[in-house]
């Protein structure tokens, strides 16, 4: 009889460069989010704007943000670096933060989350990729998971500080707006210092974006079905500013409105990490499909029942909802796309989904002033719904063409 050979199930460590992403992911999240937890009070109530130009703005701006990730993406694919245009995204978004103070009327602060915008989408599709690069296969939801996690804890640390600040400051929402750079300019020099570039491989010269024809031929069935089940996902989870309107509506005093961001991310960090370990060992159908469980209970929550408690209770559902879906759909964006095509593969896959985000901020906007905010969740609850119907479908399929 031979003797066994002791097995290890040692995971290979994850590499400093996702670390220093989480970092930056931190500090501009800890930036965005003492404006974002205020922007939509800030805009109805100091500038005068409607929830309609809310819902447009937001819309907007994401998808604006993922446009730009197509041209991000690809340039990242054929130039074979990631770094510099990691470097430039967060630099435009520090840039765009004192232009929220200063702002006196909506349209300023239209253009200020424009260019804060077409940062985010300059960034993230490079940022995205680079993930894929640095990491081998086994530990992605692992990286995914991190990355995450750190961003959504700087997503409740903003709005802790706003919350600070606001009391400290008599409710001065544009003294909080200037503190919000600081943050920003440490995830700039984050980038610096602690992100290393690597080649994606491609070393191509490049070529007019966005992506040429015979490069889309090369994403799979597989990447296009991830894509489609994206943008449901989407439909269905609309800008976070109607959570903030829907709790300050309930009774939530201006001073702790930031408490919206801070209990969803809170739920939303802790979840992000052990998520994505979840998500390196089962099938992705029985995340997404618990997660879109979590969303529909968080609309009806919303939609049906009164009172702050409840209210909050359906922004810890959200958080759930986002910790066990968008680490994920980045993993699946990654696994199923060609090695020399992954900038470009995130950004069709953000292009699209941050359409989906117009459509769906359009609509929970023009909702909400023809019908109440209550119409606004069902729509949600009605689309989350779809999408698990469309995902059962999906998986059904593949387990017919497996056979």
């Amino acid at each position: 009889m031979t003797a066994k050979t002791p097995t290890t199930s040692t995971r290979p460590a994850l590499p400093r460069t996702i670390w220093a992403l989480g970092l930056v992911s931190l500090f501009m999240d800890i930036s965005s989010e003492m404006i974002h937890a205020l922007l939509p009070l800030f805009l109805t109530t100091t500038l005068g704007a409607s929830v309609v130009f809310v819902g447009i703005l937001e819309g907007i701006a994401e998808a604006t943000a993922a446009i730009v990730k197509v041209f991000s993406g690809y340039l990242s694919d054929r130039i074979g670096r990631r770094k510099p245009l990691i470097l430039i995204g967060y630099g435009l978004g520090a840039l765009s933060k004192p232009f929220f103070a200063i702002a006196g009327a909506p349209a300023p602060v239209f253009a200020a989350h424009f260019v804060d915008r077409i940062g985010k989408g300059i960034r993230g599709a490079p940022r995205d990729a680079l993930i894929a690069d640095v990491v081998p296969p086994e530990i992605r939801g692992r990286a995914y998971g991190l990355r995450q996690g750190l961003d959504t804890a700087g997503a409740f640390i903003g709005p802790l500080l706003a919350i600070a600040l606001m009391a400290l400051f008599d409710d001065n929402m544009r003294t909080v707006f200037w503190f919000a750079i600081i943050p920003g300019l440490l995830a700039v020099a984050c980038v610096l210092l602690g992100v290393e570039d690597r080649s994606s491989g491609a070393d191509k010269p490049p070529s007019a974006p966005p992506i040429p024809l015979r490069d889309i031929r090369q994403f799979s069935p597989a990447f296009w079905g991830v894509v489609v089940i994206g943008v449901f996902f989407t439909l269905a989870r609309f800008s976070e500013a109607f959570l903030i309107l829907k709790a300050h509506e309930q009774g939530l005093p201006l001073l702790l409105a930031p408490l919206v961001l801070v209990t969803m991310n809170i739920v939303y960090s802790l979840g992000a990490y052990p998520a994505g370990a979840w998500s390196d060992q089962t099938s992705p159908a029985v995340l997404l499909l618990t997660g879109l469980a979590a969303l529909i209970c968080a609309d009806l929550l919303l939609a049906l029942v009164s009172g702050l408690v409840w209210t909050f209770a359906g922004l810890a559902l959200w958080g759930i909802h986002m910790a066990l879906s968008q680490g994920l759909l980045s993993k699946l964006v990654a696994q199923h796309a060609p090695k020399t095509l992954r900038g470009s593969a995130f950004g069709v896959f953000n292009s699209a989904t941050g359409v989906a985000m117009l459509a769906a901020s359009l609509i929970a906007g023009l909702l909400w002033d023809r019908l109440g905010p209550s119409a606004t969740f069902l729509a949600g609850a009605g689309f989350a719904a779809l999408t698990a119907v469309l995902l059962l479908a999906q998986a059904g399929t593949q387990r017919a063409g497996a056979r």
